[in-house]
């Protein structure tokens, strides 16, 4: 039976009541791909799930981010790049069974592992427990979610042969509660076909739920591993949810890798074993915008805007050694010949754009939403501003008048780090590591300002009630907290940049103010090709491409290049927008090959710590 086909005769779905799978009654083995419709243009989709077809998989797995399909309470969208049910579709017009990770929480290596920030402005806020806040707001967007994708399920003619309920929690496991309400939350609003569960190794003993088939989470294959998934559920399929095919970068660090070949040896064990398999991930993406997450094991550290994760795919959809090797590998597993591989895919490496426009940040200031006074610092998630949502991303400008120089301590309040400016004449930052520095002496009143960027809220750990952002307390000058606050939320939106692209800027002029706003423009002649835009000797800041937010760049890398989709060129003229706070290279460059920084081989390095 295909995926694509409608039929009346469909009686029994995927089940879990053998040693193997079974779909209407026949084994079935699971050979899974995780690729997010988030991560990936849209114009891109049906490439990479026709890629993943061709490569020998059977399933796609894909998480939902809540935060993205509810950014203000109550306010959905499921439209354009965030329309699932078009995705879930595609998948089936392409011959694809699909497993649905909705959450609430994704993990994933996005901001605050796919929770709204909006949920942050509860100062008792207890996330992925049982705590009212919580699960109301859970069900009210499970309301708005499970309608959409329900009748897309298997009994009912759709490709979704079984659900995911939320994700890891067994890492987490603050309220035994929780994975009973999240599994009722999901069968109540119609969700009937098989229920699982995802752990790694640590987290299978309490990440599991009565009623949900559990799977483990794994870069290499051992005996135990094996062994507890036998034991703790006899008789019954063993999966790996998650078989991480490379792994992700964080800034300041190198770009991890894993051998094609050490991981094909692995998925041959995989499967020898018996088992079913998914890909995490077979084609990563990119975290466009403000998405990425951040780990904190002690060291609070930022993800980078691309999430190639040494993919079998790569973050341009390309072919790698990996995809070759495990297509080979898999077409063993399969009684028919693979479909042929779609064509690669076009990129070109457009010519130079010159920056010849400038705008300082202090100028554009006017373009912002009325400033908030507030007597003393406020989170961004509590500012009052997107409709009583808060400010979810972004930088926020907290800006006070002082009457001396002198210590400037911020307490570790900073999350995550401040430009800090003494008549928006830059002295210092603040951030983790740096938590004091030296405000000069000075006649009369001046202007302290602190321009705080939220690098991206923690995805994973015990910590998730504690990812606010901007100043999260008191900061003094001299041991005395500084009061009377002016407040800007600097979350560049969409409509923020078309304003911007509206005002009248400035010649590029030899010694430009930071931080600021830089434009060029990229002229396209032809159809739009996808390509990589490059900075060097540019600092640290944000790039838009027609309004839209392709993602932060910053020169420690490991990320040199982020990936512009063609569909979001058009033929003539296309803006570039860049906010930097540091440097500037005065061009912007294009390359067909991207550029993802000084390489570490993953399996050779303990999980442990990365995770």
């Amino acid at each position: 039976m295909q995926p694509g086909v409608r039929k009346q005769t469909r009686r029994e779905g995927l089940s879990a009541n053998s040693s193997q799978f079974t779909l209407e009654g026949e084994a079935f083995r699971i050979l899974g791909g995780s690729a997010h419709y988030f991560r990936i243009p849209r114009a891109h989709w049906k490439d990479r799930l026709l890629k993943m077809k061709a490569c020998g998989l059977n399933t796609l797995t894909t998480y939902v981010p809540w935060n993205l399909h509810e950014p203000e309470r109550g306010l959905f969208t499921f439209q354009g790049q965030l329309d699932l049910e078009v995705y879930l579709r595609l998948a089936a017009e392409v011959g694809l069974w699909v497993i649905l990770r909705p959450g609430p929480y994704i993990c994933s290596e996005w901001d605050l592992g796919g929770l709204p920030s909006w949920l942050l402005r509860d100062s008792n806020m207890k996330l992925r427990t049982t705590y009212p806040g919580f699960t109301d707001a859970v069900g009210s967007f499970f309301d708005k979610l499970i309608p959409r994708v329900a009748p897309l399920q298997y009994m009912k003619g759709g490709p979704i042969i079984a659900v995911q309920v939320e994700n890891e929690y067994g890492s987490y496991a603050k309220d035994d509660k929780y994975m009973p309400f999240t599994k009722e939350a999901l069968l109540s609003r119609g969700i009937h076909e098989l229920l699982l569960t995802s752990d790694n190794l640590g987290g299978l003993k309490c990440g599991g739920v009565k009623g949900a088939i559990r799977t483990i989470n794994l870069q290499k294959l051992t005996r135990g591993a094996v062994k507890y998934l036998a034991d703790i559920q006899p008789q019954q399929p063993k999966m790996v949810m998650e078989y991480w095919s490379g792994w992700f970068d964080v800034w300041g660090g190198h770009h991890h890798v894993f051998c094609a070949e050490d991981m094909v040896t692995e998925v041959t064990a995989i499967l020898r074993q018996g088992m079913s398999i998914n890909l995490y991930m077979f084609h990563g993406g990119t975290s466009f915008g403000f998405m990425n997450g951040a780990m904190d094991v002690g060291t609070y550290k930022p993800q980078v805007s691309s999430y190639d994760y040494d993919a079998p795919l790569s973050e341009a959809g390309d072919y790698t050694p990996k995809y070759h090797l495990l297509r080979d590998l898999l077409s063993h597993y399969h009684s028919e010949k693979l479909p042929a591989k779609p064509a690669p895919s076009w990129r070109k490496e457009y010519d130079a754009v010159v920056v010849y426009q400038h705008l300082p940040l202090w100028d554009t200031l006017k373009l912002i939403e009325e400033p908030f006074k507030s007597a003393s610092p406020l989170n961004m998630e509590n500012l009052p501003v997107n409709n009583g949502n808060g400010q979810s991303y972004g930088y926020t400008l907290y800006e006070t008048m002082v009457t001396s120089g002198g210590t400037l301590n911020s307490m570790n309040n900073v999350r995550d780090c401040a430009l800090v400016f003494l008549d928006r004449v830059y002295i210092g930052v603040l951030h983790y590591k740096t938590q004091e520095l030296t405000v000069p002496d000075g006649k009369g009143e001046r202007i302290l300002s602190l321009l705080v960027e939220n690098c991206g809220r923690v995805n994973y750990g015990t910590a998730l009630d504690k990812q606010q952002k901007g100043l999260v307390g008191e900061i003094v000058l001299n041991n005395t907290p500084l009061k009377d606050f002016t407040i800007y939320c600097l979350d560049m939106k969409v409509d923020f940049i078309d304003r911007l692209a509206r005002e009248r800027w400035k010649s590029l002029p030899h010694a430009p103010t930071f931080p600021g706003f830089f434009q060029g423009q990229l002229v396209v002649d032809g159809y739009p090709k996808d390509t990589f835009l490059k900075l060097p000797g540019w600092g640290k800041g944000v790039v838009f491409i027609n309004g839209q937010n392709l993602g932060r760049h910053w020169s420690i890398g490991p990320q040199q290049t982020l990936y512009l989709p063609g569909p979001w060129l058009h033929q003539g003229i296309n803006q570039v927008t860049i906010f930097e706070e540091q440097e500037a290279g005065g061009r912007i460059q294009f390359s067909d090959s991207p550029e993802l920084g000084k390489t570490i081989n993953v399996y050779r390095r303990p999980l442990c710590n990365l995770l």
